[in-house]
């Protein structure tokens, strides 16, 4: 007997660092054929090279250590992960709107790929809550029960992944901001439990948007059946208590008995197997009542096709009666779906790994994996799959049962085809009661409440976007939620640059401090704040210094709104001088030729030259049109 442990990995805690290509030299009167033939053969010798091997296929680090013992956890990570994913799979698929066998169809592939290609041990991929729902929204197909559309968004959301790993474009999830992530899984975690209350229920015709979805479930309330309501109650309280002593027996406690260790062994695994197990015996109460004649209490499954799928391409093309759907109208149907998805997967998928990497001290590295959710998508959904990512709760049971490295997928995925193969007629009789309370127990631990308060404590303008795309993804949708939440984080984050901070004050002469580079959202407000600090009276301006020691960076609207500055300055009798800048933006200003462009090496210089040296009348300021230096000669950088 194993009891769970924290795992050590056998994955390597540090990327393997390819050498650098050799240095190409190119010499004048080389053809364009010649070069071209250098550069490709350079290329190749890179990507052909060991270390390139290794990061772009992880199992070539960690295969070479494998031994009996890691074997050992990952068997028994992997059959345990299997009977979670068994019925997640099959509830999953009611959310995507499919038939219940699609959500196994796509329980397995993503196992197998990610065994060869990830770069977490702890992380396992297949049908998630997110991506069902997301299926349902952007995938659903007018033809009945039919998959073409989720299994095409599959293809293109593996296409769209794989291409931004090997542009490595990871990045990009650096732009979706943690509260924005938090509140959006919140939010679907609430919208699909809420969905599944019609299950617990045995309500019908409820509608998928979440404010119609509460209206109609309690208007629908008096038609309840009692039997479904028993049932699903049954299995939630069931489900709690199970999972109250999957965490309880994981908790590090020092004992010497082997009969103890024995008796935390089986709690632990009756506590990550608790979906199994109540599915298992509520089809076994719906069986024995059905022998009794009892055949209408209890709304069931059904029949479930049997078998495995065939290995096929997508079919770009669905039969609704007479009119066949073509790839156009597919494509056209799916809408934003095509880089919502990919996208939405990549944040489900970096945000867990990171978490779990974190815990169990490894890395990982988001443009591979990128490159492994992208071919286990395109892979899968030659299985008949809809689009798959990593699961947070079924990586969880996954860490938890002492998995060492991403071999326990392979097991994982062999268990399901083994239900595929031979079990599926069991499933006629599980309950849609049981598998609404599995989706229920699964999501609930999702919504995060407690995140409100350390942003309030942290940073309160974080609490913005959180509030933006939570109250949005349950008002407009969850797909729209993410997209207005990622927009309200843009603007907060381009609202420094728009407007940044600029202090006034007085040393004889008005001074103002410009706290970043200006760019060019920034020029209105730059050009207003200075004219109104020098503004005395009417129209009437007095010369200003402007600090620009923090201005590291400026852009062609910038400089023209400096030029427009100096010349309104000059128009009204009045002098500007731009103290303290760097090199960088001093040569960048000089190259413009800019007429009466008055620069200082600092502040106190640059108002003692407007002190000093200006008349009423301006004095001697030298030819009209030319730079003009207030500081000694020696000032660094000046070029006249």
């Amino acid at each position: 007997m194993m009891e769970p442990e924290e795992s050590q990995p056998l994955l390597s805690h540090r990327r393997t660092h390819s050498s650098p290509p050799p240095r190409i030299t190119i010499h004048a009167g080389m053809g364009v054929a010649k070069v071209v033939k250098m550069v490709a053969k350079n290329y190749c010798k890179k990507c052909c090279s060991v270390e390139n091997l290794k990061e772009r296929v992880p199992i070539t680090n960690w295969l070479p250590k494998y031994n009996l013992h890691t074997l050992q956890c990952d068997l028994v990570a992997g059959l345990t992960v299997a009977l979670t994913v068994i019925p997640q799979g099959l509830a999953y698929a009611k959310i995507a709107r499919l038939p219940t066998q699609y959500g196994l169809y796509s329980a397995f592939m993503g196992c197998f790929v990610y065994c060869f290609l990830g770069t977490a041990k702890d992380i396992t991929l297949g049908p998630t809550a997110i991506m069902s729902l997301m299926t349902a929204a952007f995938a659903y197909s007018p033809v009945e029960n039919d998959p073409t559309y989720a299994i095409v968004l599959c293809l293109l959301c593996g296409c769209v992944q794989f291409l931004m790993g090997v542009l490595n474009l990871g990045i990009l999830v650096n732009f979706i901001s943690y509260p924005v992530i938090n509140a959006f899984t919140s939010a679907a975690a609430i919208t699909i439990g809420f969905g599944q209350v019609k299950g617990i229920f045995g309500l019908t015709d409820i509608p998928r948007d979440f404010p119609h979805m509460v209206y109609e479930t309690f208007r629908k309330l008096p038609e309840t059946k009692v039997w479904d309501m028993t049932m699903g109650l049954i299995c939630l309280i069931l489900l709690f208590l199970l999972k109250v002593s999957f965490v309880s027996s994981t908790k590090e406690i020092v004992e010497t008995l082997l009969c103890v260790k024995v008796c935390r062994y089986i709690v632990w695994l009756t506590g990550t197997a608790a979906n199994a197990i109540i599915v298992i015996t509520a089809a076994g109460v719906v069986a024995i009542l059905r022998s009794q004649d009892i055949n209408d209490a209890i709304s069931i499954t059904g029949d479930i096709k049997a078998g495995l799928p065939p290995f096929r391409a997508p079919s770009f093309s669905v039969q609704n009666g007479n009119d066949t759907i073509s790839a156009g109208t597919i494509f056209s149907g799916i809408g934003a779906g095509i880089g919502i998805v990919p996208l939405l997967g990549l944040v489900e998928l970096i945000a867990i790994g990171k978490a779990f990497a974190r815990q169990n001290n490894y890395k990982i590295f988001p443009n591979q994996e990128l490159i492994a959710i992208g071919i286990a998508n395109i892979l899968s959904s030659f299985m008949s799959s809809y689009p798959v990512t990593g699961s947070f709760s079924r990586t969880a049971v996954n860490s938890q049962s002492g998995v060492k490295t991403p071999a326990s997928g392979i097991v994982t995925g062999a268990v399901v085809l083994i239900a595929l193969q031979f079990l599926t007629p069991l499933f006629f009789y599980i309950p849609k009661a049981a598998l609404s309370a599995v989706i229920i127990s699964a999501v609930i631990q999702m919504v995060d409440y407690k995140i409100v308060k350390k942003l309030w404590k942290a940073n309160k303008i974080d609490l913005i976007p959180l509030f933006v795309t939570f109250v949005s993804s349950l008002g407009v949708g969850i797909e729209y939620g993410i997209l207005i939440g990622v927009g309200v984080d843009l603007l907060l984050l381009l609202y420094p640059i728009a407007r940044p901070k600029i202090d006034v004050s007085e040393l004889g002469v008005v001074v103002l401090k410009v706290d970043q580079g200006v760019r060019f959202p920034a020029v209105d407000f730059l050009q207003n704040t200075v004219t109104e600090a020098a503004t005395i009276q009417g129209d009437k301006l007095r010369s200003v210094v402007v600090d620009c020691t923090y201005v590291t960076a400026t852009d062609y609207s910038s400089v023209q709104g400096i030029i427009e500055l100096i010349a309104e300055f000059k128009r009204k009798d009045a002098r500007i001088v731009f103290a303290c800048l760097g090199t960088k933006v001093l040569d960048t200003l000089q190259d413009r030729d800019i007429p009466d462009f008055l620069v200082s090496s600092t502040v106190e210089e640059g108002c003692k030259f407007l002190q000093d040296e200006l008349s009423p009348e301006f004095g001697d300021l030298g030819k009209s049109g030319e730079t003009t230096v207030v500081v000694p000669p020696d000032y660094s950088g000046i070029r006249l």
